[in-house]
């Protein structure tokens, strides 16, 4: 329990919430290079491959970014358009790309 003392005194520092958008740095969309394009297997209840493809800023970050709908025109060194929205059936999957946009149809 504090005490009054303690409360005048120590006062508590808000911590300050931490970004979980550290790719696209706080912008809705970025434009990457992809570098490669391959499936996963999803998370337990599910079985069929979801396409992914690694990608590239050009500050030099990568990541991965789940590649949604029915087929695609992808293929090394498309430039695609990323932006934010997890996919629940892949873990450590945070990113889609725009389709229609640059190189992606």
């Amino acid at each position: 329990m504090v005490t009054l003392r303690q409360l005048l005194f120590c006062r508590l520092k808000k911590k300050s919430k931490k970004s979980k958008n550290t790719f696209l740095q706080n912008s809705p969309q970025k434009k990457a290079i992809c570098l490669k394009v391959y499936t996963m297997n999803p998370k337990k209840p599910n079985s069929a491959d979801r396409k992914v493809a690694k990608v590239k800023f050009s500050n030099g970050k990568t990541l991965i970014g789940y590649i949604p709908g029915e087929g695609h025109s992808l293929q090394q060194h498309s430039i695609v358009l990323v932006e934010g929205g997890r996919v629940k059936d892949l873990p450590g999957i945070k990113y889609k790309f725009v389709k229609g946009i640059f190189d992606f149809s």
